[in-house]
């Protein structure tokens, strides 16, 4: 944890040293979300891909979101409450919140959104992974998660939308075996 603690304190010494700056981080930790979730469906809508498969990537990633952020993220947070580091540690705070912060509930739902996409189309997923990061590192940089919680949600977000996706990949694989079977 002290480690944790001195990257956290790294990073969040680079808030407060200019408006600018400052700026950017709070744009970067609360407002590239939207851009993000905005361009997964332009990337739905608009790929090469058939209605069908950009259906099975549509629900893969709404399936892989949900139980990443929604149940296993805050299964975590019923058993584990650690506190904001404004709240323990002297910060230079830029945006405050008033959920547990383990895991990063922004790191895990776009962790896994990054995933999903990656999946699929591995150029285009490399760049939500560049936004997330920068999303999740100005979380970090604005005072309200230290950097192991994005890392716990980062593993959470990784791991489920591979697991779906496999599982889905496997089912549809399965499906498709039973299906071209020939009767008698």
């Amino acid at each position: 944890m002290v480690l944790d603690t001195q990257l956290f304190y790294f990073l969040n010494n680079l808030a407060g040293q200019s408006p600018f700056f400052d700026w950017v981080i709070v744009f970067f930790a609360s407002h590239l979300t939207y851009l993000l979730i905005v361009l997964f469906f332009v990337f739905i809508f608009f790929s090469h891909y058939p209605k069908r498969e950009k259906l099975q990537i549509l629900l893969i990633t709404a399936i892989s979101t949900v139980v990443a952020r929604f149940g296993i993220t805050e299964f975590i947070r019923i058993f584990y409450h650690r506190p904001r580091p404004f709240i323990d540690l002297s910060v230079s705070q830029l945006l405050t919140s008033n959920e547990w912060s383990f895991p990063s509930g922004h790191a895990t739902f776009f962790f896994t959104l990054s995933t999903a996409v990656y999946l699929y189309n591995k150029r285009l997923g490399i760049w939500f992974f560049v936004a997330t990061i920068l999303i999740t590192v100005s979380r970090v940089i604005a005072g309200i998660h230290y950097p192991s919680d994005i890392i716990g949600g980062a593993v959470i977000g990784i791991v489920v939308a591979y697991a779906v996706f496999y599982l889905a990949r496997r089912f549809s694989t399965a499906n498709e075996s039973e299906n071209s079977i020939p009767t008698c």
